[in-house]
């Protein structure tokens, strides 16, 4: 089965919010400053997005490790 592109668009931005905040809390633990976290966070949010978007669209036409579905089986 094919993905529709907003259902990828979807899943880009909905894992983007989870790893930029993974980003800022690191990004925090390792400065200690809150400002020089939330500066790298939000350029990698932009990054990454485009990023993980082309990236699940490559995948997505790529037929490696996909089935075809079966047909019904229909009996008489």
């Amino acid at each position: 089965m094919k993905e529709k592109r907003y259902r990828t668009l979807l899943k880009t931005v909905s894992w983007r919010i989870t790893g930029t905040i993974d980003t800022f809390v690191i990004s925090y633990l390792i400065t200690g400053h809150i400002g020089l976290a939330a500066s790298i966070s939000g350029v990698e949010v932009f990054t990454k997005m485009f990023l993980y978007y082309w990236h699940e669209r490559l995948w997505n036409v790529i037929k490696y490790g996909k089935e075809k579905p079966k047909p019904p089986e229909y009996y008489i």
